[in-house]
């Protein structure tokens, strides 16, 4: 499949892990870069190293304000963007028994499903208006099924998945591409906790340039690595009394012992 040029790409969560990955990926090869980040001290040295290239944004993806701002910005001085990545997401154990989680639960939602949202939105009309770019979704192999301990986080990886794929559908047609990539495991510090084997696991700027060979192919959904496909895809296939028999007492990754921001 021919590869779609990059000249310019916005990418959330771009202070740390695979954002920031992605990031250095993209402007290594000369693109122009919209980095957003809620720890927008972080984007500094990004901003010394590329000043040229990089345009840094201090927002939450949670506030739809903060981010039409700065798409209305970025639009204004170069165009619409040939790539938008919603990756900003977090992951935390959680378990529902505990009314204190219930906190936890709720921001996991609003940054890894409505931080999706709200980061693509204020792009949407400019990519329509040029009829060319790509949307590109982090989810998660997480969102094949429901792990325990995680319920937050594999019920938003689920969501994300459905949700790309209705936008894939309203944006047929247009132009614009949606692109769906499920991460397995990478070296980050959102896996440095997890109490359990990882499998296939990437160290992180492996793991960005699949994604942005993915990203250029316009490939609609991807697993990356492409061997946690096929664990995902089986444990999809498995009944579910045997899923429940094998993962009843497998670890959990550790919860949040108080409340605030994640």
């Amino acid at each position: 499949m021919r590869k779609t040029p990059v000249r310019s790409v916005v990418i959330s969560g771009a202070s740390g892990g695979l954002g920031l990955a992605l990031a250095r990926y993209y402007l290594n090869r000369g693109e122009r870069v919209a980095a957003f980040a809620r720890r927008g001290q972080l984007l500094y040295e990004l901003a010394l190293t590329f000043p040229d290239q990089v345009s840094c944004y201090s927002l939450d993806v949670r506030d739809a304000r903060a981010v039409q701002h700065a798409a209305d910005d970025f639009v204004g001085r170069f165009g619409a963007p040939d790539v938008v990545i919603a990756n900003a997401g977090v992951s935390v154990g959680t378990l529902t028994e505990y009314a204190e989680d219930i906190d936890a639960f709720q921001q996991v939602m609003d940054i890894n499903v409505l931080g999706m949202v709200k980061t693509f939105q204020p792009f949407i009309e400019a990519m329509r208006q040029a009829k060319r770019g790509t949307l590109v979704g982090i989810a998660s192999v997480a969102g094949f099924r429901g792990l325990p301990g995680v319920g937050a986080y594999s019920a938003s990886k689920a969501a994300a998945i459905s949700y790309l794929e209705s936008l894939r559908v309203e944006l047929h047609g247009s132009g614009v591409k949606v692109v769906t990539i499920c991460p397995g495991y990478i070296r980050t510090a959102m896996t440095s906790a997890n109490p359990y084997p990882m499998p296939f696991m990437l160290d992180v700027d492996d793991a960005a340039e699949r994604m942005a060979r993915v990203i250029g192919k316009q490939t609609a959904f991807s697993v990356v690595p492409w061997q946690m496909g096929w664990i995902g895809w089986l444990l999809k296939k498995l009944p579910d009394w045997m899923y429940a028999r094998l993962f009843v007492n497998a670890p959990h990754k550790p919860r949040r012992y108080k409340t605030g921001p994640l």
